[in-house]
């Protein structure tokens, strides 16, 4: 599957500005200075705080406001997702959480993009099925777990906290 992407095309229909949201310096800073460059290797409690800093305190800043958040998740990609409700209310952020894509498998989700030329990921084509930061990520093999690639190294529970609900 070739990757396409609305933003290499000169005919798109709509091109729409993304708003980027990007970690705060200082938590970032404070946290490698105090726990050295590869602090989410030493321990899950340090490789959530990473996640913490550099994802979810973002995406908390980017969702603020919103009265729906969509997001990608699928019910097959772990254990703890597959009894996640369609829609559900998040009282912590006082919005909807949207999971259209819920019982979906991988290979109905790349048979869409590629039927309807969504831009996707070209990490994708060499075996990231589950894509997050560097160096926490990695391809998988044919036949392993979707989320093999996600801290690698760990055999615990594998979220970043994006989607946990408090």
């Amino acid at each position: 599957m070739k990757h396409t992407s609305c933003w290499k095309k000169q005919n798109c229909a709509t091109k729409k500005k993304l708003e980027i949201f990007f970690p705060k310096t200082q938590g970032v800073q404070e946290m490698v200075n105090n726990n050295g460059i590869n602090l989410f290797y030493n321990s899950v409690e340090e490789r959530k705080m990473c996640c913490n800093i550099r994802k979810v305190e973002p995406l908390n800043r980017a969702l603020a406001g919103a009265s729906v958040w969509i997001t990608g998740l699928r019910s097959s990609q772990t254990t703890s997702r597959h009894e996640l409700p369609l829609i559900e209310w998040l009282p912590e952020k006082q919005l909807i959480k949207y999971n259209p894509l819920l019982h979906w498998s991988y290979d109905e989700v790349m048979e869409y993009i590629q039927r309807y030329s969504v831009p996707y990921n070209p990490l994708h084509d060499k075996g990231f099925v589950s894509i997050g930061c560097a160096p926490c990520t990695r391809a998988i093999e044919p036949g392993e777990d979707a989320r093999a690639g996600r801290w690698w190294w760990e055999s615990s529970h594998k979220e970043c906290g994006l989607h946990v609900n408090k």
